[in-house]
């Protein structure tokens, strides 16, 4: 088996292994540190993934650049490039330290409804975690290099050990009443680890060298133009994701903190696997565009991708619908609105609402990943960029407005506001600008499977009737849901390719026993 394929699988456990043991160890994290504290771990996890964007979108370009440089067999511009990379990024390293400074002294009046204590804690987890990029974007560039050397199984290999010691070593420390600022110890400890066995693979196993020949000002604006989109894709990302824990941070206390980064971990778990199915069509994309495939063949793909997206978001969007609050109650609820370690049945409500909120926001963007793809191989992202841009930050200053009148729930609502009006336009540039059907595609896409959604909802509505409590009533709830969903999707809402998909890994595994 190739490196890609190798490295694509490794991916894929990646991520499934983040989302499960996310999910596994979010309650107990909860539940030593309490509501508050985990709410200011949260809070300047945020402010830190704001100041990680001094990176400048260089990381991923040092995998281009690497790869070029290798394609045409350009060993001393490699070297050079690199040279010049390990320069910037000194001066990232130093802007980062800069930034975090300036930002360690407006640290009291930004959070203004902190105590006394847990402005003590946000400092001193704050300066940890500068200090942890201060050096971890630098290390970035030795990914970087591994990926642009197609060299992809180590990288993936050693971010999957990382990421499960790292779980274990976290349930370790709070056992033996570790609190939110050894967490962070222990993240910076593992990221100079990981930075260290990567550096000492690039530069002993690989030999690659970082050698400035010659420092030119025109190399590095050729560095930055590339680098540029990148970054603007990075602010993008953060103000979807970041801004509105930083938003609160000003006018709420911890406690709300903590229930929005939950309900954001949830939204984000649930486009998780979605993404990994559409991700891997970038090349097909590429290769198409390339062959100048018509915008008829791109929608034909587009479809086959948005069904299949369809189906498993639709799946786990109705469980969440029906069966959420009580998942949300049994993970990390049981308290009371004072109690310390569980969060009460209103929280616990904030929680599902927010959740949801970004799964009705998030299905559309998901459902049309190849359409990105096809901009990316078309080299035509800047007018998605700007556009999600001015509306990203239009949904901060919504969201921000609403946070004032209905908190955690508010800030969202104005975020995902910003994200549907996005892909509502963007509907109208693929259909104009890049040649795709939108209505054909509609109509494919809902064809048989939501008619199945909509049964399967209704009958998930009854399933919920079913007597009990618990675990044991919810996992009951949850396979009859299953059995329903699976019977009447594979043969009421499939067509028959997709049916042959769902088919083949069963005769398959059934072959080899």
């Amino acid at each position: 088996m190739s490196q890609l394929k190798k490295g694509a699988l490794l991916t894929y456990l990646k991520i499934f292994l983040i989302n499960v043991i996310g999910i596994m160890i979010t309650p107990l994290i909860v539940s030593y540190l309490g509501k508050d504290e985990y709410g200011i771990f949260n809070a300047i996890g945020a402010l830190i993934g704001t100041i990680a964007l001094l990176d400048f979108g260089l990381t991923n370009t040092v995998v281009r650049f690497v790869a070029k440089y290798r394609a045409e067999k350009d060993k001393e511009g490699e070297e050079n490039f690199l040279g010049t990379v390990r320069i910037l990024y000194f001066a990232v390293s130093t802007l980062v330290v800069i930034s975090g400074t300036i930002f360690y002294f407006f640290i009291d009046t930004y959070f203004t409804k902190f105590n006394a204590e847990e402005l003590s804690i946000a400092k001193m987890m704050f300066v940890i975690l500068v200090f942890n990029l201060a050096i971890q974007l630098p290390g970035m560039i030795f990914t970087g290099i591994c990926k642009g050397y197609e060299k992809f199984v180590f990288p993936e290999s050693v971010g999957i050990v990382r990421y499960i010691l790292r779980s274990l070593t976290i349930v370790a420390v709070l056992f033996f009443g570790g609190r939110a600022i050894a967490l962070v110890i222990v993240d910076t400890i593992f990221n100079i680890l990981t930075i260290s066995i990567s550096a000492y693979y690039v530069l002993v196993k690989l030999k690659v060298r970082f050698k400035l020949h010659q420092f030119s000002k025109d190399f590095v604006r050729e560095i930055f133009k590339y680098s540029s989109w990148i970054f603007l894709f990075a602010i993008v990302n953060m103000l979807q994701w970041k801004s509105g824990s930083w938003v609160l941070g000003a006018v709420s206390v911890p406690k709300v903190l903590g229930i929005y980064g939950i309900g954001i971990a949830l939204g984000t778990y649930y486009g998780a696997f979605s993404t990994a199915i559409s991700s891997v069509f970038l090349p097909r994309a590429t290769q198409m565009s390339v062959n100048n495939a018509s915008g008829e063949e791109l929608t034909d793909m587009m479809i086959k991708l948005g069904r299949l997206s369809f189906i498993i978001l639709m799946y786990i969007f109705g469980a969440f619908m029906l069966y959420g609050e009580q998942f949300i109650n049994l993970w990390v609820g049981g308290g009371d609105s004072t109690a310390d370690g569980r969060y009460g049945l209103e929280e616990c409500r904030e929680i599902y609402m927010i959740a949801l909120i970004i799964m009705i926001g998030y299905t559309l963007p998901l459902l049309q990943a190849f359409g990105n793809s096809i901009l990316e191989a078309k080299n035509k992202l800047s007018f998605k960029a700007i556009l999600y841009l001015v509306f990203m930050i239009l949904g901060v200053i919504a969201g921000g407005f609403l946070a004032m009148e209905y908190s955690a729930i508010g800030m969202m609502i104005g975020l995902v506001g910003g994200w549907m009006i996005v892909q509502n336009v963007m509907n109208f540039y693929y259909h104009n600008k890049i040649g795709l059907n939108i209505i054909r595609f509609f109509k494919e896409l809902f064809h048989k499977v939501l008619l199945v959604v909509l049964l399967v909802i209704a009958a998930g509505y009854f399933i919920n009737y079913i007597p009990g409590e618990g675990w044991f009533n919810f996992i009951a709830k949850g396979i009859s849901y299953t059995i329903v969903f699976v019977i009447m999707m594979y043969f009421v809402g499939m067509l028959e390719y997709e049916r042959e998909l769902f088919r083949k890994p069963i005769v398959s595994l059934l072959k080899r026993k």
